[in-house]
């Protein structure tokens, strides 16, 4: 990403390596309805756990549109189609989430919730390693503060 928030560009998608459209990560995880499940959970995780309040106070009260937009991004960054990008451009991670302070525990409450969702939804462990990497570059590339 740019320092100026425009792009994905300095954080790696987890589809680095993946020589066919089999072995990315979109695929191994089951294509979108494994994507959306994904995402399902991790919301819900962040609606219903306390330990995952700092990151759930980030967001609106209705998670339909967070959902949404989360399921969509993620099929592209994936490996799977780019259907964030069809729908509303650029993703422009870093300047979307400027509004918000974000620090430390805002990152570590973000990844918690992903980990804890992967883990529920039966993500097999080698892919969640790789994903939990990506996932973290990404979560600490949206902190805008100190802490």
């Amino acid at each position: 990403m740019s320092g100026e928030g425009s792009g994905v560009s300095q954080v790696p998608a987890p589809t680095e390596g993946a020589e066919t459209a089999s072995e990315t990560p979109y695929a191994m995880l089951g294509g979108e309805a494994a994507v959306r499940a994904l995402v399902e959970r991790f919301y819900d995780l962040m609606d219903l756990e306390p330990e995952y309040a700092a990151i759930r106070q980030l967001h609106a009260a209705d998670l339909s549109q967070a959902r949404g937009k989360l399921t969509l991004f993620l099929s592209g960054w994936l490996g799977g189609p780019s259907l964030y990008i069809e729908r509303y451009g650029h993703p422009m991670l870093r300047r979307r989430h400027l509004p918000f302070a974000i620090g430390l525990r805002e990152r570590d409450q973000w990844m918690a919730c992903m980990t804890q969702a992967m883990v529920e939804q039966g993500v097999a462990e080698d892919l969640r390693e790789r994903l939990r990497e990506a996932f973290f570059q990404t979560a600490d590339w949206m902190r805008n503060r100190p802490g």
